[in-house]
């Protein structure tokens, strides 16, 4: 349970047709350059076979409705991820400190001109460690590598 009276909790198989819609939904909103990369049927395939095999997901709930989640394993934060109309209320904090209590150290590319999620990130303490042309990424967006470290 969280702070604000939403659930939280590790995900399972079942979930990830809802976390693929929570994925698509908030990718698209902040990145609308990028829309259309994959289908809902590539999303959904996706974390089914190879989120759910490769990572831990966890997801916050309000009621029954997945709002955010967060996919990692190791010390790489794969996927983090909160609906539009969730965002600002400390869902993606949440799901942060799932993984930080997880491991001693975090990284994690995010797209450079995704302003929201640099500020969101560096304001919980990670560092910024590398950018990139972004030629080696599905999407050839230019990125940004930021590690956080356990103080």
């Amino acid at each position: 349970m969280t702070g604000w009276g939403l659930n939280i909790r590790q995900l399972e198989l079942d979930d990830m047709d809802a976390a693929a819609r929570v994925h698509r939904l908030a990718f698209d909103r902040a990145l609308p350059w990028l829309t259309g990369l994959h289908t809902p049927d590539e999303d959904r395939w996706f974390y089914r076979e190879r989120m759910f095999k490769t990572c831990t997901l966890w997801g916050v709930f309000d009621r029954d409705v997945i709002t955010g989640m967060i996919a990692f394993h190791d010390d790489w934060i794969e996927q983090l991820y909160v609906l539009p109309e969730a965002q600002g209320r400390g869902v993606g904090t949440e799901l942060l400190d799932v993984a930080k209590r997880a491991s001693e150290h975090l990284q994690l590319w995010t797209f450079q001109r995704n302003a929201r999620a640099r500020r969101f990130y560096e304001a919980r303490g990670f560092m910024l460690v590398e950018e990139t042309d972004g030629a080696g990424n599905e999407e050839k967006e230019p990125d940004a590598r930021y590690l956080w470290r356990r103080p």
